[in-house]
């Protein structure tokens, strides 16, 4: 049987493997259903099938080789792009993505010569082993090749987070001394208050891009533990909060000890982008939770309110970096890039503790994190 009609004949036992390939690559697979490990690979063999079965002169493959031509196969092309954009959705990272294909093609070729009746093994092995080595050759590449590009970024975002720092520092300055100073009234005391409001905006943006900056070049988010009252620290985080947003009337719960060796710096960045994803989130202003439990050995934080839920498959990433909510998604206007959810999991891996997320439709979004008293 030529190749092309035992894909099709046993299409769907190769996406089986596929499936159970995929579902190998972690942490992105973990909360994958079976549709979405099978994604696009069906479409994918099929039209890789259809192109097999069509003529192709030398010129043309010679052509295919260089990577010219690809016009001949537009479904091959959709099915495949559209994969490589889901994937990238929920977490794998190009080397991932990029070892699902090589599986596919020694199982294509392994089932297939399993099923040929009086095949000359040693050749069909020996094409097995070539596509195996100059796939692990490609992924290995890939890998370095993304390595050094991801690091001359991340080098380039850094020198720009910290440039930035001087401009904006000169900014509120003038502005708070502009405010001092100044009798200003009507348009010009907005204007002014519109300028300090953006400018600390920008730095908490800038803030958060060094944070992510640090972690991907391998270090750890710096602390300076010290004793400290976490309930003092959240009073004072509720009530920046509302100073920017007046609507808002959060709920707020404390029982039992909660003072602990903690950084207060980091914890109050954690309790501001909790509570200002909250608000942003959350169906009612008014209708947000922050309750506070003292343990033996742990205090325990959660951050609770009601609005549109997080879906399922998204759970498992919303701590990554860059990962669009799905509000932004829709088109509303947001001042994040995407980096509050991020910063939060640092500063909680940073201190030792553990951070947990839940959310439906009847009981809402429950943020919950226990931090040690001591590290």
């Amino acid at each position: 049987m030529r190749l092309p009609e035992f894909i099709r004949q046993h299409v769907d036992r190769i996406v089986d493997e596929w499936e159970q390939f995929a579902r190998t690559i972690t942490p992105a697979a973990e909360n994958m259903d079976q549709a979405a490990l099978r994604d696009h690979a069906k479409a994918i063999l099929l039209a890789a099938a259809r192109d097999m079965s069509t003529s192709q002169t030398a010129s043309e493959q010679l052509a295919k080789a260089k990577g010219e031509g690809l016009e001949k196969t537009p479904s091959l092309d959709e099915a495949s792009a559209s994969h490589g954009e889901l994937r990238h959705t929920v977490g794998f990272d190009l080397v991932q993505m990029t070892s699902e294909f090589r599986h596919l093609r020694a199982c294509v070729i392994r089932l297939w010569v399993n099923s040929l009746d009086s095949p000359n093994l040693t050749y069909f092995q020996d094409m097995i082993r070539f596509n195996e080595a100059i796939d692990e050759a490609l992924a290995e590449s890939t890998a370095a090749y993304a390595e050094q590009v991801n690091r001359s970024r991340d080098i380039f975002l850094a020198i720009l987070g910290h440039d930035l720092r001087a401009p904006l520092q000169a900014i509120s300055m003038s502005t708070e001394l502009l405010l001092r100073k100044a009798p200003l009234e009507g348009d010009a005391l907005t204007c002014a208050i519109n300028v300090k409001r953006g400018a600390r905006h920008m730095a908490v943006m800038v803030s958060d891009l060094l944070e992510l900056v640090r972690s991907r070049l391998g270090k750890s988010l710096p602390i300076e533990p010290a004793p400290m009252d976490l309930a003092d620290a959240a009073h004072a985080a509720i009530a920046e909060a509302c100073a920017g947003n007046p609507e808002c009337d959060p709920t707020v719960n404390v029982q039992g000890d909660t003072r602990g060796v903690w950084d207060a710096g980091r914890l109050d960045q954690l309790l501001q982008n909790l509570i200002g994803n909250a608000l942003q989130h959350g169906m009612n202003k008014r209708d947000v939770t922050l309750s506070l439990t003292g343990e033996p050995d742990a205090v325990r934080l959660t951050v609770h309110n009601y609005g549109t839920p997080i879906p399922e498959e998204a759970i498992g990433t919303i701590f990554d970096p860059l990962v669009r909510s799905a509000d932004e998604q829709l088109g509303q206007p947001t001042t994040s890039l995407g980096l509050g959810l991020f910063i939060i999991k640092e500063v909680v891996n940073a201190h030792g503790g553990t951070i947990e997320v839940s959310s439906s439709e009847a009981d809402g979004t429950l943020f919950t994190v226990v931090l040690p008293r001591k590290i």
